[in-house]
């Protein structure tokens, strides 16, 4: 049985999507997060990518109506991204891995991934506060995924810490 904190916790991880703050997540706040990225690398809508990330943060928005959007409206509300997160992906969080993979591979890539899809730790919490997690919990996070102390966070750290956030409420 699901416990009351547990869904509380989950449901407190809502807002990283809700962009725009209106009560629901939908493509918009999607393209706003790609849109806010670009704008905090200085890199262009139009440029590979740009393209890029607009494609994996759709991609993304697909992957979380699929799972989460039952009544069809192109809305997910608090109660449809708790259900999604307690009943469908808790068990599996790679699921939700591979939902975001296209997004944050494009994502890193803006931030200046070097060519083993590595990002320095300061442009991941770069990344993270313009998604909206607080800026001290953004530069924590970075340096705790820094398992090996070299300033670079690697793909295959990023992904699945992203999933286990908005699967697992530890």
């Amino acid at each position: 049985m699901v416990n009351s904190e547990y869904e509380r916790r989950i449901a407190a991880r809502f807002a990283t999507f809700d962009q725009d703050g209106n009560g629901y997540i939908d493509r918009a706040d999607f393209n706003a997060a790609a849109k806010a990225l670009l704008a905090e690398f200085d890199a262009a809508a139009r440029s590979e990518k740009g393209q890029s990330l607009y494609g994996g943060a759709e991609a993304l928005w697909q992957g979380m109506a699929g799972i989460a959007d039952r009544d069809g409206d192109q809305r997910i509300t608090r109660e449809e991204f708790v259900t999604a997160a307690v009943k469908r992906l808790r068990d599996n969080p790679d699921r939700f891995a591979e939902i975001a993979r296209p997004f944050l591979h494009a994502a890193l890539d803006v931030a200046g991934a070097d060519g083993g899809g590595a990002v320095g730790a300061e442009d991941l919490a770069r990344v993270l506060t313009v998604l909206g997690v607080p800026e001290e919990t953004a530069r924590s996070v970075a340096a705790a995924l820094d398992t090996d102390g070299d300033g670079k966070v690697g793909e295959a750290e990023i992904v699945p810490a992203f999933a286990r956030y908005f699967t697992v409420p530890e």
